[in-house]
């Protein structure tokens, strides 16, 4: 818990420092979203350097809607992405595949700091095989996370959660166990524990903008110290008004899953609708 709290400040003083104004959240509910195309494509004939035809494409939705009334905010984000690539001569692979709601109500307790209650889910869209077995699919692994908390805001795009008594579900096809933590022959796996959860949005020059998402969890009854990390970076530089160059970083670490981490990167130019 120590170790959450120090990582937690840390991000909250670094935050604060590169924050220059205060958004006063307003009245009722704020919307907004964007839905981007990622594309690549690579085509070679007589190319005596080598190459291998190639086409890929990513499609990601990153949708807030918040509400604020008087002392009570009720923050919420889906982030989904979904990715195929295709080498000539072999079949389709999957490059992304995500899905994710958070969701987090507070009421003001003083200043920047709220009572606050979270809940997180998270899971993939479709069956991932590694040389012909199934390691995954729909639902399965789908985590769960849920509990009371403080959280302290300073804006929408500035907040650090802390739930010292979370609750984490882990749902698994019982073919698939043992995995992720779930033992052989059952399908869920039940921790408790603290969890930080931070976010933190800015602009770091016109037309350019970044995302950092920070999630933190120890689970108290097995391995506290080794605490789970799942950070996510967007970068979108904007061209104009529908196109813009893409970036997203992602790094996971889970014991229960894999011992080591776990890293994503992708990059390219997106056509993007904002809604």
């Amino acid at each position: 818990m120590k170790k959450l709290l120090a990582i937690a400040l840390v991000f909250a003083a670094i935050t604060v420092k590169g924050q220059e104004t205060k958004e006063e959240p307003k009245e009722g509910w704020k919307k907004s979203g964007i839905v981007t195309f990622l594309f690549n494509q690579s085509a070679f004939n007589n190319w005596l350097a080598g190459g291998t035809n190639n086409i890929s494409g990513t499609l990601g939705v990153n949708y807030d809607f918040n509400y604020a009334k008087g002392d009570w905010t009720w923050d919420n984000k889906i982030i989904a992405s979904y990715g195929l690539t295709k080498l000539k001569s072999e079949q389709a692979q999957k490059t992304d595949d995500r899905l994710e709601f958070n969701s987090i109500a507070g009421k003001k307790a003083s200043k920047n700091w709220y009572y606050s209650a979270f809940f997180n889910f998270k899971t993939q869209m479709s069956s991932t095989d590694v040389n012909g077995v199934q390691t995954s699919h729909f639902f399965s692994p789908a985590y769960f996370q849920f509990g009371p908390g403080m959280m302290w805001k300073k804006s929408d795009n500035l907040k650090v959660n802390i739930a010292p008594a979370t609750s984490k579900l882990v749902v698994l096809s019982p073919d698939l166990a043992p995995a992720f933590g779930v033992d052989l022959g059952e399908s869920t796996r039940y921790e408790l524990g603290a969890a930080v959860n931070a976010y933190y949005k800015f602009n770091l020059m016109e037309n350019v903008s970044v995302e950092n998402i920070l999630n933190l969890y120890s689970n108290y009854l097995e391995e506290a110290k080794n605490v789970d990390i799942d950070y996510t970076v967007n970068v979108v530089m904007k061209i104009n008004k529908f196109l813009s160059a893409n970036l997203a970083l992602q790094a996971i670490y889970d014991d229960n899953a894999f011992e080591g981490f776990q890293t994503r990167e992708v990059f390219g130019l997106g056509v993007n609708y904002n809604f």
